[in-house]
Order: C-alpha cells, then structure tokens, then sequence
C-alpha cells in the first residue's frame, strides 16, 4: 500500500503492534462439528470468523440458538444467508430477504452487529455485490483460492488464499492426490510465515468435511498448531482486519508526508522510511 503523495517518503501499511502479517480463519455453515472446531482453536489462542445460516440452526447437524453467543465468544459471526442459496439465481428482493433475515437473528443472538458474510458456494455478480453493499456488508468472502496473500482493493471480493488442506481429500480414495494436496497446503502456509512483504492468509472451509475423521481432525490440529504463537503475526477476526485497513486508507497525511492525523478509534502502525511508527486515535503526529 503506497504512500499519499510525490515526495520521497515511504509509507506502508503495518498491522496491529508492528507486525507484518495476518491471519485469517473462516469456516462456513454452522454444523455441530463447529463445537470441536472453536475448542481446538481456542485450544491454540487462535480466532475464527463463523459464517452462519441462521434459519438452518436447530435443524439436523446445525447447532442450536442457544449456544451461538456462548461457543462463539471471542470469535466473529457473520452472515452465510438466511437459507444458503446461490444468490445469482434470486431476484433482487430475494437477495435482499436472504441477507437482512440473516443478519437480524444472527444479531439477535449474539448482540452485536453483524457486519461481514460468505457468499454460499461462493456464488456472486456484480448485481449482488450492489445489493448487499446498501444491506450493511462490509466484507464478503468468495472461493476463489489465490494462493497468494494480498489484501483485497475490494472487500466485497475477498478471495481467500486458500482451502483447508487446499484440495485433498476431494476426491475419495486418492491417498496420492491427497498427499500432493497436503504438501500445496503447508508450502503455502511456509511461503506465508517466510516472506517479508506485508501479507494475510486466509484459510477457510467447513467443519463438517472432518467429520467424525480422526486424520482429518488430527491434521487440522497439526496446522492449528503449527500457525499458533507467531510473534509477527495478527491473529484477528475478518471484520478486525477490515476497520484497521481502512484506518490506515483513512489516515491524513500532510502534502510533504511530514505530518499525520489519525480520524479513527484504532491506533495504526506504518513504516515510515522503513522505520516502524504509530499514532494513537485521534492523533496528529509529526513524523
């Protein structure tokens, strides 16, 4: 993320307390196996962001009302529509009843605002981008698997890096494609932790492709682990790396880069000619 004018100065982007990357983890639907799931990560200090369907909760392998305030504390809930449908098959009111209905008993429940969803099998237009950008969504989720660890121009095409496991154990019995698929998943997980550059990874999928698997849940613990306690990394719910990009976007620099206002309530870290610096909310600093 450059600077904010011709001058000589170099301004990038930092996360919370210096750091230079950011991890995301998102998982989609809301089935009971989501209670295994927030144990291993709050197991490891980890935080998720939960995409629910709020209509389908109490119904067969969904969790119940009751317990989403309490099994998700601490992590975010956000909006996977009322029902799961492919929104590029709704009517513009349609697309709107699947979004507000969603989110009004989601908030209900967790009595906060719900601000952020996942599109359902990652099915999105530019119609329905437009409609749930007048409903409140500020970020939304696609399945369209980078790779790679930019952060989005447009949060409402947020494409993740990756899948979990990226793609083993899509097909059945395919031990070698599945390990192929388990080597892609740590590389890039390696590539992430390594590089200097300013980066977020963002793994997503569901915990019902575990299952009652043992392998599959001993594997999610292995990488569990392996991202836990990293000094250089954010680890932060979707919606919290969203409000601290855009105060950074928002900040106020002065014509030379000599001067900056801060009009959030976040405090925002940068390198500023490579030397790293903050300033508090609203805060006007010479630099």
């Amino acid at each position: 993320i450059a600077g904010r004018s011709q001058t000589t100065a170099n301004i990038e982007m930092l996360f919370p307390k210096g750091k230079s990357k950011a991890l995301i983890l998102s998982y989609d639907d809301g089935c009971v196996q989501d209670r295994q799931l927030v144990k291993l990560m709050n197991k490891y200090d980890l935080i998720g962001t939960f995409h629910l369907n709020a209509n389908k909760l109490g119904t067969a392998n969904y969790l119940v009302k009751d317990e989403i305030q309490k099994l998700f504390k601490g992590h975010e809930v956000s909006v996977h529509t009322f029902n799961h449908p492919g929104l590029t098959k709704l009517s513009i009111e349609e697309i709107q009843y699947e979004i507000v209905e969603d989110r009004k008993e989601l908030e209900r429940l967790v009595t906060y605002p719900v601000r952020g969803m996942a599109y359902p099998f990652g099915n999105h237009n530019d119609t329905v981008i437009e409609v749930i950008s007048k409903l409140g969504i500020e970020y939304a989720r696609t399945v369209n698997d980078t790779y790679g660890f930019e952060i989005p121009e447009n949060f409402l095409k947020w494409h993740p890096t990756m899948h979990q496991f990226s793609k083993a154990y899509w097909k059945a019995n395919d031990p070698l494609q599945d390990s192929i698929e388990i080597n892609l998943f740590y590389k890039t997980i390696d590539s992430f932790l390594q590089t200097k550059d300013l980066a977020v990874l963002d793994i997503w999928g569901h915990s019902w492709e575990m299952g009652s698997d043992a392998k599959k849940w001993t594997e999610t613990e292995r990488f569990f682990k392996y991202l836990s306690a990293r000094s250089d990394v954010y680890y932060c719910k979707q919606i919290d790396l969203v409000d601290y990009i855009q105060a950074f976007r928002n900040l106020r620099f002065s014509m030379n880069n000599t001067t900056v206002f801060n009009a959030s309530s976040l405090k925002v870290f940068f390198l500023y000619n490579k030397e790293i610096r903050s300033v508090d909310p609203g805060e006007t600093i010479r630099l």
